[in-house]
């Protein structure tokens, strides 16, 4: 089936793969590895440090508890080889130290019909394929400058009738420091279990003795796929405000990579606010990562005032990324 193959092709693209490296392909769920903002998309994958709005959730979870406001963010992105990536985060404030949060994630890679040697036109039937993830976080300021926070999460992946599940903790820690107001933020993502396919598509029958007579030639059998473990990765990222004017402030950011399931990797990214208003942002992503199909990216973001504290507020951002060209995505926000 063609879908099938590029299905395949896209769990390979999203690791930024190449067989020739030892790790890569060496984990299941790529699809946790996508970024979900197309903020952090265009600050070049960097917002480890930067951990100020609902994405947090994915990034640093830590970050949440910053915010001290309710605020929803959902994101789109037409995704390789005609898919679709979306994200839902929500983060409800409790007070000023503490805040809760609530995310979802999905890669829909869309249905084809199913065909057959007899009817190479389709069966009107249709086969489809999607991965999944829901997360729900809880951080904490433990002083004014330092903050804690963790999601459990719940994470499937599903290729028609056939299955696999696993649970997974991330944690994330985030300091602003006394020089500048730098930040300084670290996070650990996706330890938990291991993921093996199982489901009805496996079964198969078979004939236990097929030189004898009078057994049973259509025993039931269930074929046993190997377990694969998630891809773990560590951030660690750094934010400052380099530069300030009345109406205009640029930010910097610089993240690291040590994922389990490919090779280290440095993010940089820049953010220049005006206003507080019309946000334009670059970045360069995947440096020091031999072969890396991702690269430079931008974007711009708009911010407009509701009501009182109530903000609105709309992304969007462009990255290359290798033999697919470039990758759009759009969000919108909104604060209360």
């Amino acid at each position: 089936m063609k879908k099938l193959y590029t299905i395949l092709i896209l769990l390979l693209a999203t690791s930024g793969l190449l067989l020739a490296q030892s790790k890569v392909g060496t984990t299941a769920a790529p699809f946790l590895g996508i970024g979900v903002s197309p903020r952090s998309s265009a600050l070049g994958g960097t917002f480890v440090g930067i951990a100020n709005d609902a994405s947090a959730l994915y990034w640093n979870p830590s970050g949440i508890s910053r915010l001290n406001r309710t605020e929803l963010i959902v994101a789109h992105t037409p995704w390789l080889v005609e898919t679709d990536f979306n994200w839902v985060g929500l983060v409800v404030a409790i007070d000023e130290e503490n805040a809760f949060g609530l995310n979802i994630t999905n890669l829909d890679y869309g249905d084809e019909e199913i065909t057959t040697i007899e009817n190479p036109e389709g069966i009107q039937q249709f086969w489809d394929a999607s991965d999944l993830a829901v997360g729900l976080t809880y951080a904490r300021n433990l002083t004014d400058r330092f903050s804690i926070g963790g999601t459990i999460k719940y994470i499937q992946q599903r290729i028609w009738h056939t299955s696999a599940s696993a649970f997974a903790l991330d944690i994330g820690v985030l300091f602003r420091t006394y020089f500048n107001d730098m930040k300084i933020g670290m996070s650990i993502t996706n330890f938990g279990s291991e993921m093996q396919m199982s489901g009805k598509d496996l079964y198969r029958k078979i004939d236990l003795a097929p030189g004898d007579g009078g057994n049973n030639p259509a025993v039931t059998a269930v074929l046993k796929t190997d377990s694969w473990t998630l891809p773990l990765l560590f951030r660690v990222g750094v934010c400052m405000d380099v530069l300030k004017f009345s109406n205009s402030t640029f930010t910097a950011a610089v993240d690291a990579l040590y994922p389990n399931d490919n090779s280290q990797s440095v993010n940089l990214g820049i953010e220049y606010n005006w206003n507080n208003n019309v946000f334009l942002r670059t970045g360069y992503k995947s440096l020091f990562r031999d072969d890396a199909n991702q690269g430079f990216s931008y974007g711009i973001g708009l911010k407009y005032n509701l009501y009182s504290d109530s903000d609105l507020f709309i992304d969007f951002s462009s990255e290359q990324f290798g033999v697919f060209k470039d990758v759009q995505r759009f969000s919108l926000g909104v604060t209360f």
